[in-house]
């Protein structure tokens, strides 16, 4: 790791500091500034402060993980799971790093206004299933980077044949945690999801943390807080201006209240906020500062996991009839996706499915979802249907994909390798 005076901790692979040194970069930065009046990066302490993140877990939810997972894995998540849907308090003899989990888990911050938190759920509810695709196509822009590519690596579960089915299972945590009160209400289903990845968070640092292929000088710890915090920015602002690409438009007031929505939202997940950025520009100097910092280091892991993505939606041989003709079409559309919402420079590098003629489909509708969205502001009543419209598709898109399947959020076996 790099170590300095200024900067503190900073992962070898994490290479801001030096690429701030790029006289090319350089003079981007002058002429934000000098155009804008603002920074294009963090302050420095802030961005320190991040780069120290990058070597922090979740200390609550691993003593609990620690204490009542490592003898009897499976009487654990039965004991979680009771305490999700009969309340903590219905239990008998409770461990005592439960009993802090779940105090931190159910007492609701000073700063959280439960009426930003719902508006920023009902803008995912409105994306319907689009958040499903922006946010997959984002994610594989970070899969170039070896501190994210290479845990998911080693579980396995968003490479090969799985991939399609962990993808499944982080769109049930996306649907769960955005239903009205989902994550203002204890005891919800969206809560009980929240904890549940959050947990499953901790079953993968643990098994990843100390293998052998695993580089904590490089990368620091293995899902970290640095990179947590990258994944809730993933559901705000940036898809909120990726989606303006086919059609829907987020206000400014409503990225705020994304922003809030995943700032609460990463407490739950056991993320330290403190820093979360609570403003537009201050949650693209974030970003900013990430994408000068990335090494394309993932390699040949990067690369399963990218191609991996929309193959998994390709047909299956038992597929038939209209199960064949839908598969057909969302491996067609989510290829097309991809072109749009990765960069093109990261795309031409895989081998990924041609975004032709699919991509035509989505320049047709992007009027209609325009005027919609049009419709949508100006027309009373008009907005929460649209709402409802959406979430109904959003859910039948998903248990059509599940196919009988459940999920589980569960990462208790064993590695890859």
């Amino acid at each position: 790791m790099t170590l300095t005076a200024d900067t503190g901790r900073v992962p070898t692979a994490f290479t801001y500091w030096e690429h701030r040194k790029n006289p090319r970069l350089a003079r981007v930065e002058s002429t934000v500034r000098k155009l804008f009046g603002t920074s294009l990066f963090p302050s420095d302490d802030l961005a320190a402060d991040f780069c120290d993140s990058l070597f922090h877990g979740d200390p609550v939810a691993e003593n609990f993980v620690d204490e009542v997972f490592a003898s009897d894995p499976k009487a654990g998540r039965a004991l979680l799971d009771r305490a999700l849907v009969e309340g903590i308090d219905a239990l008998d003899d409770v461990p005592a790093s439960m009993r802090v989990l779940f105090d931190e888990f159910e007492t609701l911050p000073e700063w959280v206004r439960p009426e930003l938190v719902e508006q920023g759920a009902a803008i995912w509810r409105r994306w319907g299933t689009m958040l499903f695709a922006v946010a997959g196509g984002i994610t594989l822009e970070m899969y170039t980077e070896a501190a994210v590519a290479t845990p998911l690596s080693l579980a396995g579960g968003y490479a090969g044949d799985n991939a399609l089915r962990r993808f499944l299972e982080t769109c049930q945590f996306w649907v769960d945690t955005s239903e009205p009160g989902a994550l203002l209400s204890i005891g919800s289903t969206g809560r009980a999801t929240a904890m549940k990845v959050r947990v499953m968070h901790v079953a993968v640092r643990r098994r990843i943390d100390g293998h052998p292929e695993w580089h904590t000088e490089k990368w620091g710890y293995p899902i970290s807080q640095g990179y947590q915090m990258l994944t809730l920015l993933g559901g705000s602002t940036v898809p909120a201006l990726a989606l303006r690409l086919v059609g829907l438009q987020t206000t400014p007031t409503e990225i705020r209240a994304l922003l809030h929505f995943q700032k609460f939202m990463g407490h739950l997940l056991g993320v330290n906020v403190d820093n979360f950025p609570t403003t537009i520009a201050d949650s693209l100097r974030m970003t900013a500062m990430v994408s000068a910092a990335r090494s394309y280091d993932a390699g040949v892991h990067g690369k399963e996991l990218i191609e991996s993505f929309p193959a998994s939606f390709a047909p299956r041989p038992h597929q038939k009839g209209l199960a064949r003709f839908r598969a057909r079409y969302n491996y067609g559309i989510y290829g097309a996706y991809t072109t749009l919402f990765m960069g093109p420079a990261t795309r031409a590098k895989y081998d990924m499915p041609s975004a032709f003629p699919w991509i035509l489909i989505v320049l047709a509708r992007f009027p209609l979802i325009t005027a919609l969205e049009l419709v949508r502001r100006i027309v009373p009543g008009v907005a929460p249907r649209m709402e409802r419209i959406a979430d109904a598709h959003r859910r039948s898109w998903l248990r059509a994909q599940m196919d009988g399947r459940e999920v589980e959020f569960d990462a208790q076996g064993a590695l890859r390798r």
